[in-house]
């Protein structure tokens, strides 16, 4: 497949998946129509050599795997992790606002946003509604807007002269309510809750709460003189779930000799410790279910834990050349120049010399270019799932990415070669 129809497929991908929730439900999707079983963690796993299966847990983080041939305890788990979450904003519990002829949604900050972006965008709703159902259980059910139906309008430069010389700021409690409909006469007060419900396809009173994001209806574009570049919401970690389940849908994986993981979890971009975070007990859980499943002991699991080797999959800082300062001059990483090796002392990063070089050795058995990151030693560092997971199951990991512009906006940037590089190098992790 050549890069431009992988990146297509990447803004397919996104733009099926405004929330978690919703890219789990798309990943779902895709491994069932290639024959992957669903499992339950309150159920008996009963598995089987070549078996392909997958679990999720709350719906917004899910482990796919495929059992291998050979015995844990000789070859180990080879894992690719990402994550679901994209920073952004989320709807508030008591949500409405109506006041002077609006009805404007109340918002809470979910990570680290660039909010600046969110202003003038046709922006709306995804995510999921929990609810009563009839005979009495708790369950939910997944929404999504299509249409716009939120704006966030900037205010007039007359009346904010500094905007240009100092940057938009915007107040985080008073000036990100988003506007949703003009109240002419006074609305019902649970307007909003009537609003979800004829969406969700339920009466106002079944619903109970919601967890809602805020996403751009834009569709994802290519870019550029030659189409080179492509653009998105969400290509932090969208981009490296979709680079991760492409490798392990490939031919050579689907037959594999060892044992082949894809983990996406939710709550990176706030920390990840939660039930379903990578700081939790989800892949543990999992991968040792996989071992009990497939006759091997507590001993042999940690065997296995010992041969094992894990790719944490997330973007990457491009340079960005009308900002030169924001550098390690001996460290800039190039759009469409190569995947990215992240190094950083503090372990915010998990890669070390011998996962680097056994990463780097995979990208020239598959004739990938690689790049490598360090950030400036006097601006704080971002981290990922790698080093969470590498303390808490002493798994060796390299932390890796793709290079990407305007990290954290609610539209991103990155490289169309940069994509399939990825994908190409985590194909020949897996089938090796």
């Amino acid at each position: 497949m050549n890069p431009q129809q992988h990146v297509q497929n990447l803004l397919d991908f996104i733009d099926a998946s405004p929330s978690p929730w919703h890219a789990v439900e798309t990943v779902e999707k895709t491994l069932s129509a290639q024959q992957f079983e669903k499992l339950l963690e309150t159920q008996t796993w009963s598995l089987k050599a070549n078996g392909r299966y997958y679990v999720i847990r709350d719906d917004s983080s899910i482990i796919a795997f495929i059992v291998g041939k050979q015995p844990l305890h000789d070859t180990g788990f080879k894992i690719i992790g990402a994550h679901t979450d994209s920073p952004g904003l989320r709807i508030k519990a008591n949500a409405a606002l109506q006041d002077n002829g609006l009805l404007r949604l109340n918002v809470e900050i979910y990570g680290g946003a660039i909010l600046a972006t969110f202003a003038d965008r046709d922006l709306s709703l995804a995510g999921r509604i929990s609810y009563k159902t009839e005979n009495g259980n708790i369950a939910s059910r997944f929404v999504k807007f299509e249409k716009p139906l939120l704006r966030l309008p900037n205010l007039a430069i007359h009346m904010n002269r500094g905007v240009n010389e100092d940057g938009l700021k915007l107040h985080k409690q008073n000036e990100l309510p988003l506007i949703l409909a003009a109240a002419t006469q006074q609305l019902p007060a649970d307007y909003f809750h009537h609003l979800l419900a004829a969406k969700a396809d339920l009466s106002a009173e079944q619903i109970l709460n919601y967890d809602l994001a805020v996403y751009d209806t834009q569709k994802g574009a290519f870019w550029g003189a030659e189409q080179e570049f492509y653009t998105d919401s969400q290509l932090d970690n969208l981009a490296s779930c979709h680079a991760g389940l492409t490798a392990l849908l490939a031919e050579t994986s689907l037959n594999s000799d060892k044992t082949l993981v894809c983990a996406f979890f939710d709550h990176e971009e706030v920390g990840s410790e939660s039930t379903k975070g990578a700081a939790g007990s989800f892949l543990s859980d999992v991968l040792e279910r996989i071992a009990c499943a497939t006759q091997h002991n507590r001993e042999a699991y940690q065997r296995s834990l010992a041969h094992s080797f894990m790719i944490s999959a997330d973007m990457a800082h491009a340079y960005h050349p009308n900002f030169p300062a924001a550098y390690d001059a001996s460290h800039k990483v190039l759009v469409n120049q190569g995947v990215v090796v992240k190094f950083n002392a503090n372990q915010r990063y998990s890669t070390e010399s011998i996962s680097a070089a056994m990463f780097i050795d995979y990208c020239k058995q598959a004739d990938v270019p690689y790049q490598s990151y360090s950030h400036r030693c006097d601006l704080p560092c971002g981290s990922t799932i790698g080093p969470l997971i590498s303390t808490k199951l002493g798994i060796r990991t390299v932390d890796v990415g793709n290079p990407m512009w305007a990290m954290h906006s609610i539209r991103e940037s990155a490289g169309v070669l940069d994509h399939g590089y990825m994908i190409k190098v985590l194909s020949r992790f897996f089938a090796d």
